[in-house]
Parts: C-alpha cells; sequence; structure tokens
C-alpha cells in the first residue's frame, strides 16, 4: 500500500560545510513527522546568508536571514493536494551560516542545533506554531519530546555559562 511508505525527504544544499548528511535530516524530519509523515514528500533546502536573506524578505518582510523557514504546499503553489501523490508536506529552508552562529552563541552542538531547526521546520508544516504563548507551550513541548527519542537535549535549556543570542 503507498500509504506505508515512510516519508520522504529530498535535501537540497547549496553548500556543505558544517551541513549534517542527508540521511540525519531525513532521520530528524522522519523523527518530526512521524506517522503524519508516512506517504507524503519534504524538501528541505540548506542556503547560504543571500538566499536566506532573500527568501525572509520575500516572504516575511524580515531584511535579514533567518535560521529556518518552513512552506507548506498551498504556499509553493501546489493544488488539490490531497488529490497529488505522494502528498507533499511542503519544503524547509534552512541557512546554514546562521545555524552555526546561534549554536555558538548558545552553547550548543552544531548537531543538537541543526536536529533542532529540522524538527522545528517540520512541525511547522504539521501545523504548529508559536504565534500565541498556548501555541508556543504546545510546539515547544514537542520539540523537547522528538529530540528526546532521538538522544539530543532540551533545545530550550540554556547551558551553563552560556549565554542566550538576542
Amino acid at each position: 500500500m503507498r500509504r506505508s511508505a515512510p516519508l520522504s525527504v529530498a535535501v537540497q544544499a547549496t553548500l556543505r560545510r558544517g551541513v549534517p548528511s542527508a540521511r540525519r535530516i531525513s532521520g530528524w524530519a522522519r523523527a518530526a513527522t512521524g506517522a503524519r509523515g508516512r506517504g507524503a514528500e519534504l524538501v528541505v533546502r540548506i542556503v547560504g546568508l543571500a538566499e536566506g536573506k532573500r527568501l525572509n524578505l520575500g516572504w516575511r518582510r524580515k531584511d535579514y536571514a533567518t535560521n529556518v523557514l518552513s512552506f507548506p504546499p498551498v504556499a509553493s503553489g501546489a493544488r488539490h493536494v490531497a488529490r497529488v501523490w505522494p502528498r507533499p508536506l511542503g519544503d524547509i529552508v534552512i541557512c546554514a551560516p546562521v545555524v552555526a552562529r546561534e549554536a555558538r552563541a548558545q552553547g550548543k552542538t552544531l548537531e543538537a542545533h541543526w536536529a533542532h531547526l529540522v524538527v522545528h521546520g517540520a512541525l511547522h508544516l504539521l501545523g504548529y506554531d508559536h504565534e500565541r504563548e498556548s501555541e508556543a507551550v504546545r510546539m515547544e513541548r514537542r520539540e523537547r519530546r522528538v529530540l528526546a527519542v532521538l538522544g539530543l537535549p532540551d533545545p530550550y535549556a540554556v547551558p551553563q555559562g552560556a549565554g542566550v543570542a538576542r
């Protein structure tokens, strides 16, 4: 049966330095989406500062590169998503230089921060959000659970001696 296929993840990297393998990224995305990702297709695009800034400006009207952006299939132009096979889950764009800078500033390992941002982006595609406090609590709880299953630390805990990036 087609619907039992695992989440299909395509990783597109415009740069490679400091970027986890496609296999790692796929595993983190599958852990985040769980059963809801089965039979779906996800694209994760790794970009540099210029593309990250251009996308954030174009979609969010913010003139800087951000760590992660999520684009549901409707935002990327797909019509009649329920009838398409495999079902498009959406696209995640991660800006590698921002991830590296944040990991250093927050005293986190690069792998843990990458995993968190892949999970965070995938959860946005499943409908999680953090615009209101109640939504943020729900999303952060899910992120913590997924990352704990992966053997990774709580992304919201501040390591001793580390400053919080603002």
